[in-house]
């Protein structure tokens, strides 16, 4: 238990760091004299071949699309800036719109982080960094003046500032019970435009799970159902639609199913004996690729529905996970499984995780982690947002950010420390968050001209598609 004096010390260990690199230091962009298509193209070896150019295509839509698939680049970029080293589990990817609703085990609607294929162990103010930066980029892509997008900005660092100060003030237990629920904030608000806002999430949520998903992801064949192919999007790996060629490692398996079976036994060899109980009532009735995201296009991702006694459905998401940025450019411990990493930090740094989270390996090896697919899961629609709801989004993520960093690394004393009580950081984030939109729009203009030039191929969902029309 710790004393006064323990509290004390700890807190003043954080303020002392600012001596070795004080809050300003934070202005500085990093090691930006480097090819950010090289980048790209060291972050898309391995993926599918024939889905690389899909990721392209959705990243070059606007300079905020582009920053959500390009987490490689800001990560090497940071690696030559100066660090608080109080290095904690971090989210890694920590943009806006990795923020949103989801269900907890017990079925409220949380607020929370909602991926972690990037978590690794690294500064915690990289991901601050990152959703500053994210803001900033995404007000000038819906054209917010000047002074709206600073405000953002100063809205997170200050939101996420007090909140710390908060959790350092708190017990560890009392932290770690902490959860910020859409009841929750539909208490502490007084705006009727966000209440109907939350309201409104609140009610879409509940459409938002597999019951749902049923009939619109799949038909009945028989006494089976059978997910529909709905290229590029969604595909059977050896189906007529597959974009797998045919030298895939993967189109090579001759007994589909019992690869299946092994790779689901592993998966079940992760959870608790009350999960693996759940997960018997199931039998699978079909799996097929999905294509997730902006950043993860490529990478496999496959959908399973499975079924109970009663005809219920269940959709599993299992996602290939493979080296955080994080860690490809700030020293980490070694990782023996990607999967575990993305779960296990996952597990960290939210208030309460998905009842399905496991991790296996694929039938060549490649790492895998589990979930239930987008269970009452809600993404957060900026384009829609006026200046006041996008002013209290840019505040709940700031405190959803520090809740995760307080639980994950019980260092809300020392961070607090360092940050103390003035605008010294949020100051510092500013100006780092304007430069690097700055950096993000010249990088994305080189994309571009690559997409262009034929050095890199882009291809969007409605091209694609129309591939397979008849």
């Amino acid at each position: 238990m710790d004393t006064p004096e323990d509290i004390e010390s700890r807190r003043e260990r954080g303020k002392v760091t600012r001596k070795h690199v004080p809050r300003s230091a934070h202005v500085a962009v990093g090691s930006v004299e480097r090819d950010p298509v090289e980048l790209l193209e060291i972050n898309s070896a391995g993926r599918v071949d024939r889905l690389v150019p899909l990721r392209y295509g959705r990243m070059i839509e606007s300079p905020f699309t582009f920053y959500r698939g390009s987490a490689i680049i800001q990560a090497h970029d940071l690696a030559g800036t100066p660090n608080s080293d109080l290095p904690i589990q971090i989210c890694g990817d920590c943009h806006l719109a990795n923020f949103g609703g989801f269900a907890s085990p017990e079925r409220s609607l949380l607020f929370d982080l909602n991926d972690f294929d990037e978590t690794s162990l690294g500064p915690w103010e990289w991901d601050l960094k990152r959703l500053t930066a994210s803001f900033v980029v995404a007000g000038r892509h819906l054209r917010h003046k000047r002074g709206v997008i600073d405000d953002l900005v100063y809205r997170i660092v200050r939101s996420y500032q007090g909140r710390m100060a908060n959790y350092a003030g708190m017990g560890i237990l009392d932290t770690w019970y902490d959860a910020i629920t859409f009841e929750r904030l539909m208490a502490e608000t007084a705006s009727p435009q966000i209440r109907k806002s939350l309201e409104r999430g609140m009610a879409r949520a509940t459409r938002r799970a597999s019951a749902a998903l049923l009939p619109k992801l799949s038909e009945r064949v028989g006494e089976r159902w059978r997910i529909r192919d709905a290229p590029p999007g969604i595909f059977h790996i050896q189906g007529e639609n597959t974009l797998f060629s045919p030298e895939d490692d993967w189109m090579k398996i001759t007994d589909t199913g019992k690869a299946f079976d092994r790779a689901f036994k592993e998966y079940l060899g992760t959870m608790a004996p009350d999960r693996r109980q759940l997960l018997s009532h199931f039998t699978r009735h079909d799996a097929a690729f999905k294509v997730v995201g902006v950043g993860s296009v490529g990478t496999r991702c496959l959908i399973i529905l499975m079924i109970d006694n009663h005809g219920k459905p269940l959709f599993l998401q299992s996602k290939q996970a493979t080296q955080s940025v994080v860690a490809r450019y700030f020293k980490s411990p070694p990782v023996t499984h990607e999967g575990r990493r993305v779960v296990e930090g996952q597990r960290l740094m939210q208030a309460a995780s998905d009842v399905f989270l496991g991790w296996n390996n694929g039938p060549s090896g490649r790492h895998f982690y589990m979930r239930q697919l987008r269970d009452m899961k809600l993404s957060p629609e900026i384009e829609l947002m006026d200046i006041e709801l996008f002013s209290e989004f840019a505040a709940l993520c700031g405190w959803v950010l520090a809740r995760a960093h307080a639980k994950a690394s019980g260092m809300a004393l020392e961070i607090s420390g360092y940050l103390g009580n003035s605008d010294a950081m949020a100051d510092a984030l500013l100006a780092y968050s304007n430069a690097y939109a700055d950096q993000v729009e010249r990088d994305y203009d080189v994309f571009v001209a690559a997409c262009r030039s034929g050095r890199l191929e882009a291809r969007t969902d409605a091209d694609m598609a129309a591939d397979f029309r008849i």
